[in-house]
C-alpha cells in the first residue's frame, strides 16, 4: 500500500496521463462540456487579462494627456462620443493646454472622398470665431449636454451665444457645466443663465478666466451667485457692454461698483428684484460709467430719491430709462432727476407703478429732457390731467404717448395733449384707463392733430361713439387703428372715423367690438382696400358673408385677416378664395361654426403665399379633411 500511494508526486498526477493518454486503452466516457484542450483551460485567465488591457485602463491623468494632443477640433469632437468619461476629460481641456503648431507638427490630412469639397487650411483656421448660438431649456440643460456643446462647437466655428434656462429636477446645470463651456468656448460673447440654483461664483469665475471676449451677461434666479462672481467678470472681461440681473439675492453693491470701474464699455444695465442693491450700487454705476451708459432699467429695488438724482446728474449718454415699482422713490426724486439737466439725450421714458410719478415730477422730467420722444406711463395713480397737459406743453419733441391704467386721466386731458402736440405726436395709446369717458359737449371748432398716425384705445369702457366722432374730426391722417375690447363702439361711431382718414388705413384691429355689423366694416374695406394690410374682427359675431365679399372685391394688398367667430358660411370663403388678386399670408376662421369641410379644397387653392390658417373650434370640419389639406399645402401651419 505505501508503494501504491507514493507512486508519484502530486505534480505528476494528471498532466502525464493527459499528455500520454493515447498510449493507454480507456473505456468510452461522457463527453466533456468544454471542447478545448486542458492546457487551454489553465491558460484562459491569463489570456483574458491580456484582452482586457486597453486605453480605458489608463488613469485619468494619462488619458487627459493623450486626448489634449489630438490634432484638431473635429478629432476631439469625435473622441468625445466614445464615453462620458472621455467627454468629461475633453471638456476640461483648456485652450492653453492644447499644443500649438510649434509644440507638435500638425499631421497632413488626407482628403475625404465622401465629402463634396475637401476641407482647406483656411477653413481649418476659422475655428473659435464665435459664430454659433445655442439655447438649452428645461430638461436639456444638464452638465453633460453643456460639455457636448462646448466640445462639439469648437470644430464648427466656436460658440458665440449661449442661453441656459434650468428646469431639470435632478440633473440641473452646475459649475462643472459652466467650466466645460469656459474651456471649450473662449470666443463666447453672450451668456444668459436663468433659473440655475446650483451655479455659484466658481462657475462664473471660470467663465471670466477663459472667456475674455464676453460682452453681454444675463443672470436670472441664480441665488448662489454673489459679488465675487461679478468682480471676477469685471476683472477678466473688460469688453462687457450689457449687464442684466434679475432676482439674484446674493448680489449687492460691491459687484456693481467693480463692473462700473473695470468695464469701460458698459452701455446698458438692467437690475430687477435684487434686494441687496441699494443707492450705493446705482450711484457707483452712474458715477464711473456716466459717459457710456445709454440704457437703464430699474425694477423693484430698494432705492430712494438719491438714485434718481444720480441718474439725472450723470446720465449724459442715457437714451432709454425704465423705472418700475420703485416704492421708495417720491415726487422729489423725479423732480431732482428732471431739474439736474443731465438727461439731454434721453429719448424714451417708461414709468410703471411709481408713486413719485406725480404732476410736478412729470413736468420736471419734460423740462429737463428736451430730446424726449416716447413716454409710457402705467399704473401711475397720482397723475392727473393737469400734469399730462403740462408735460405735453414742455415736451417739444414728443412723438409717442402711451397710457395704461392711469385712472386719473380723462378724455379732456388726452384731447388737450393732442392739441398741444398737434404737429409732432405720431402715436397715442390708451389702455384700461377707466377715467376715459365721453364728454357731454365739445367745442364746434377743434384744431387738427395732422401728425397722428397710430391710435390705440383698448379696454376703455367709457370710450364710445361720441368720443370716436371727436377723434375723427381732429385726426384725419390715421394709418393704424386699434379699438380692441370697446364693446360700446357702434356703426354710427366708427363710420365717421373710417371715412375721414385721408392717408388710408393700413392696420385695423376691431377685436371684441361685438356691436359692429357688415355695414360699417364693408364701408371701411371699400374706402381703404388699396392700403389695408391687416384686419382683425375677431369676436364680431354679427359679420356675415357680406364682409368677405367686400374684402374679396376691394382689398388688393391684404396680408392678415382674422374673422374668428363670425357668422360666415362656405359661400363667403369660396368667394374669398377665388379672388386671385389677394395674397393672404394668415387667415383665421376659428370658431366659425357654420363652416364645413367643403372649404378645405378651396383653401388649398389660395396660393403659395398662405403661411398660416386657424380652423380651431370649427366643429363641422372633419379631421381627415384637414389632414389632406396639410399634405397639399405642406408649407402652411394649420391649427385645428
Amino acid at each position: 500500500m505505501p508503494a501504491l500511494v507514493n507512486r508519484g508526486r502530486d505534480d505528476d498526477m494528471g498532466f502525464r496521463r493527459t499528455l500520454d493518454c493515447n498510449l493507454y486503452y480507456c473505456s468510452p466516457r461522457k463527453r466533456s462540456r468544454l471542447s478545448v484542450p486542458l492546457y487551454s483551460r489553465f491558460a484562459a485567465p491569463h489570456h483574458q487579462q491580456q484582452q482586457q488591457r486597453s486605453i480605458e485602463s489608463l488613469p485619468d491623468e494619462c488619458l487627459f494627456e493623450i486626448l489634449r494632443r489630438l490634432p484638431g477640433a473635429r478629432e476631439r469632437s469625435v473622441s468625445a462620443c466614445v464615453s462620458k468619461r472621455w467627454l468629461a476629460l475633453l471638456s476640461s481641456v483648456r485652450p492653453s493646454e492644447i499644443p500649438g503648431p510649434k509644440d507638435s507638427p500638425k499631421p497632413r490630412k488626407l482628403p475625404d472622398l465622401n465629402s463634396a469639397a475637401p476641407v482647406t487650411d483656411e477653413e481649418e483656421e476659422e475655428e473659435n470665431t464665435g459664430c454659433l448660438a445655442r439655447s438649452l431649456v428645461g430638461r436639456e440643460a444638464t452638465d453633460n449636454r453643456l460639455a457636448a456643446v462646448a466640445v462639439g462647437s469648437a470644430g464648427l466655428g466656436g460658440l458665440g451665444k449661449l442661453a441656459i434656462e434650468g428646469g431639470h429636477p435632478a440633473r440641473g446645470v452646475t459649475d462643472l457645466g459652466l467650466s466645460a463651456v469656459a474651456h471649450g468656448c473662449p470666443s463666447l460673447r453672450t451668456l444668459s443663465l436663468r433659473k440655475l440654483p446650483s451655479v455659484t461664483d466658481r462657475g462664473l469665475a471660470e467663465i471670466a478666466a477663459c472667456c475674455p471676449a464676453l460682452e453681454k451677461l444675463d443672470l436670472c434666479r441664480c441665488p448662489q451667485v454673489t459679488d465675487k462672481g461679478l468682480v471676477a467678470i469685471a476683472e477678466k472681461c473688460p469688453n462687457l457692454t450689457s449687464l442684466s440681473l434679475d432676482s439674484c439675492s446674493g448680489i449687492a453693491n460691491d459687484g456693481l461698483r467693480a463692473i462700473a470701474r473695470l468695464c469701460p464699455k458698459l452701455s446698458s444695465f438692467a437690475i430687477k428684484d435684487c434686494p441687496l442693491v441699494t443707492d450705493q450700487g446705482i450711484a457707483g454705476l452712474m458715477c464711473s460709467a456716466s459717459s457710456t451708459v445709454e440704457k437703464i432699467s430699474l425694477h423693484g429695488l430698494n432705492v430712494t430719491d438719491f438714485s434718481l438724482a444720480c441718474i439725472g446728474h450723470y446720465g449724459k449718454a442715457v437714451t432709454s430709462l425704465t423705472l418700475t415699482g420703485l416704492q421708495n422713490v417720491a415726487e422729489r426724486g423725479f423732480w431732482v432727476m428732471g431739474n439736474a439737466a443731465g438727461l439731454q439725450n434721453l429719448r424714451s421714458v417708461v414709468i410703471t407703478a411709481c408713486r413719485g410719478a406725480t404732476d410736478t415730477g412729470l413736468e420736471a422730467v419734460a423740462r429737463g429732457c428736451p430730446s424726449l420722444r416716447l413716454l409710457r406711463l402705467s399704473k401711475c395713480s397720482s397723475l392727473s390731467d393737469v400734469g399730462l397737459r403740462a408735460f405735453a406743453e414742455k415736451a417739444q419733441a414728443l412723438e409717442q404717448l402711451q397710457l395704461e391704467e392711469c385712472h386719473g386721466i380723462s378724455l379732456v386731458g388726452v384731447l388737450s395733449s393732442l392739441i398741444l402736440c398737434g404737429e409732432r405726436l405720431k402715436t397715442l395709446s390708451l389702455t384700461k384707463c377707466s377715467g376715459i369717458r365721453d364728454i357731454a359737449c365739445f367745442p364746434q371748432a377743434l384744431p387738427l392733430c395732422a401728425s397722428l398716425r397710430s391710435l390705440t384705445v383698448r379696454d376703455c369702457p367709457g370710450f364710445t361713439a361720441s368720443s370716436l366722432a371727436v377723434v375723427a374730426k381732429i385726426c384725419p391722417n390715421l394709418a393704424q387703428l386699434d379699438l380692441g375690447g370697446l364693446v360700446g363702439v357702434t356703426d354710427a361711431g366708427l363710420l365717421p372715423l373710417a371715412e375721414s382718414s385721408n392717408a388710408g388705413l393700413v392696420k385695423v384691429n376691431l377685436k371684441g367690438c361685438a356691436n359692429l355689423t357688415d355695414a360699417v366694416v364693408s364701408a371701411l374695406v371699400k374706402v381703404h382696400g388699396s392700403t389695408l394690410k391687416e384686419l382683425n374682427v375677431d369676436g364680431c359675431s354679427k359679420l356675415t358673408d357680406t364682409t368677405l365679399l367686400a374684402i374679396a372685391e376691394s382689398c388688393t394688398v391684404l396680408e392678415e385677416l382674422d374673422m374668428s367667430t363670425a357668422s360666415v358660411t362656405d359661400y363667403g370663403v369660396a368667394v374669398l378664395a377665388s379672388a386671385r388678386h389677394l395674397n393672404l399670408q394668415i387667415l383665421s376662421l376659428a370658431g366659425c361654426s357654420m363652416l364645413t369641410s367643403k372649404i378645405l379644397p378651396l383653401l388649398g387653392n389660395m396660393g403659395s403665399s398662405l403661411t398660416g390658417i386657424n380652423l380651431k373650434n370649427c366643429n363641422r370640419i372633419r379631421a381627415y379633411g384637414i389632414t389632406s389639406l396639410e399634405e397639399k399645402i405642406y408649407w402652411c401651419d394649420i391649427l385645428s
